[in-house]
């Protein structure tokens, strides 16, 4: 029986948000959460040593959570259903690497990994939106051109003398700029001169991450896990 049931809630997990959404959200909320900080502890401790029924029952019973948490991430390029898909994602990351011994509880370290998941997707999204393949070598022309400003100035050009030196727009350069700036990975390093810099992600989930939705994520764990 135990068996079976496993196997259910592993279907669960597995399956496209986006094929039978509605279905799903259903099928979820039968799963059993985990009420007791000790199994949480247990289990963890379990998916450490490799455990794949442990790691199974972590991600099946915060699947709500992750619905709950992803939702105010909607109208900004990707649905509800696509939006649960990445995020689970980030949860099945969280299980993985969640160390017990840290004394935090498991959805407080799941929420950054769901998190970041989302934040790359919509990033991505962005991305792929604001910037046609066609418009690429543009963008590497300007960058090219600000590079070789940059060294014969001694300074950052001004937009302005971008685009004198394009032949261009002002207006067009900003785009360029917007676009480029869509480019910008979760896991792109904020010093790019430095090898050993913290990446956009892990300052996220730093300190002043932690900041930024603090309320909103602790509002959120409170609701789930009451």
């Amino acid at each position: 029986m135990a068996r079976s049931n496993g196997g259910k809630a592993k279907a669960f997990f597995r399956t496209n948000p986006s094929g039978a959404f509605d279905q799903y959200l259903q099928d979820i909320q039968k799963l059993p959460l985990i009420k007791a900080p000790a199994e949480e502890r247990r289990l963890a401790r379990r998916v450490q040593r490799g455990d794949e029924k442990a790691a199974e029952r972590l991600v099946t019973a915060n699947l709500r959570f992750v619905i709950s948490y992803v939702k105010k991430y909607q109208g900004h390029g990707l649905d509800l259903s696509e939006l649960v898909a990445i995020g689970n994602e980030g949860l099945l990351k969280a299980v993985k690497k969640f160390d017990p011994d840290q004394g935090v509880k498991f959805i407080s370290y799941a929420v950054w990994w769901v998190r970041q998941a989302v934040l790359k997707a919509l990033a991505e999204q962005t991305r792929s939106v604001r910037i046609p393949l066609n418009q690429n070598s543009q963008l590497i022309r300007m960058s090219r051109t600000e590079t070789y400003l940059s060294q014969e100035l001694g300074r950052e050009p001004t937009d302005d003398e971008i685009a004198l030196a394009l032949e261009d727009t002002v207006e067009n350069v900003r785009t360029a700029r917007r676009m480029t700036a869509a480019e910008l990975s979760l896991d792109a390093p904020v010093d790019r001169t430095d090898k050993d810099a913290a990446t956009l992600g892990e300052r996220f989930a730093g300190q002043e991450g932690g900041e930024i939705e603090e309320k909103t994520d602790g509002k959120l764990m409170r609701e789930f896990i009451d």
